[in-house]
């Protein structure tokens, strides 16, 4: 029964985990497609572009014949501009997205594959430059175009943008269009690019969300410790209780014994069960990490 109770609790710390993971949103579906994609070079990318099942992942520099420079002369294949209005603490709402995009792609040595612009939005992980202030600090031509918008409203402006000196990471669906490679979106996976390396991708898809992602992998690991506890309860310690001995039974010698001792059999003790022992060590760390996190948000939040 120990190792029934040991296996419900880790998966219930999976299922826990799995579900907090998701409440953070767009970032933990980005990362997971982003990790999950196959690695291959852009040669063998190509060669998949006659399937439609395929969803892989490759790296290579940023190339292009039509870059455009930002206002420090930097040559950009894409760039994307967005005014976010406060709703609630913690809560933006885009009210422009402005794109600037070149026909681009990401080579290495003689292979060259090409990025699909018209559909990389959401799928865009770069480090954004942000400028916060309220909607009467915005550009004239902003401004302009929130005519309906109180000036005093916070507001923020946030800019992510792709340049042609880039080291590139690219997930999508290999396909040929106009007689080119190109990776693509499909009806479930968005595009992904990212400039930076895939663990430094994955900080960033996090951040905002670090809290959650702890303690998710804190269940994780409470998941493991109680899988592996429940497995040895299961195989080791029967195989131990089942070893005869080689030495005779001892014939009891009849004494007198305190009714009240656990030893005498009056009540269960927990003497020797280190696997209890372990359990509760886990669920109080994990308790108070817990009651930890909660109070450090309450108290930013104050």
């Amino acid at each position: 029964m120990l190792a029934i109770a040991l296996a419900a609790g880790g998966i219930v710390c999976i299922v826990a985990a799995g579900l907090l993971l998701r409440t953070v949103g767009r970032g933990y579906r980005l990362g997971r497609m982003l990790w999950a994609a196959p690695q291959m070079p852009i040669a063998d990318a190509t060669a998949l572009t006659g399937s439609p099942l395929h969803f892989v992942r490759v790296t290579g520099r940023v190339s292009s014949d039509e870059e455009f420079p930002d206002e420090l002369d930097r040559p950009l294949v894409f760039r994307r501009k967005r005014v976010q209005v406060l709703d609630r603490p913690g809560r933006w709402r885009t009210l422009i997205d402005d794109r600037e995009a070149v026909r681009f792609g990401v080579e290495a040595r003689s292979a060259v594959i090409d990025v699909d612009t018209d559909v990389l939005g959401d799928g865009l992980v770069v480090i954004p430059r942000e400028s916060t202030g309220t909607v009467a600090d915005l550009p004239p031509e902003m401004r302009d175009t929130l005519n309906g918008v109180d000036p005093a409203t916070p507001a923020r402006l946030v800019v992510e943008q792709i340049s042609a000196v880039e080291q590139a990471t690219v997930a999508g669906r290999p396909v040929t269009r106009d007689g080119r490679s190109l990776l693509t979106a499909d009806r479930h996976r968005p595009l992904i690019v990212t400039t930076l390396e895939p663990a430094a991708a994955m900080r960033l898809l996090a951040s905002g969300h670090r809290d959650r992602v702890r303690v998710a992998a804190a269940l994780l690991i409470v998941a493991a410790v109680l899988l592996v506890l429940a497995l040895l309860q299961t195989f080791a310690v029967p195989a131990f209780a089942a070893s005869p001995s080689p030495l005779p039974s001892p014939v009891p010698t009849p004494v007198l014994i305190d009714p009240l001792d656990p030893r005498a059999g009056a009540s269960a003790s927990l003497f020797g069960a280190p696997v209890l022992a372990a359990l509760g060590v886990i669920v109080v760390g994990l308790l108070v990490s817990l009651a930890t996190i909660g109070y450090v948000r309450l108290i930013g939040r104050r």
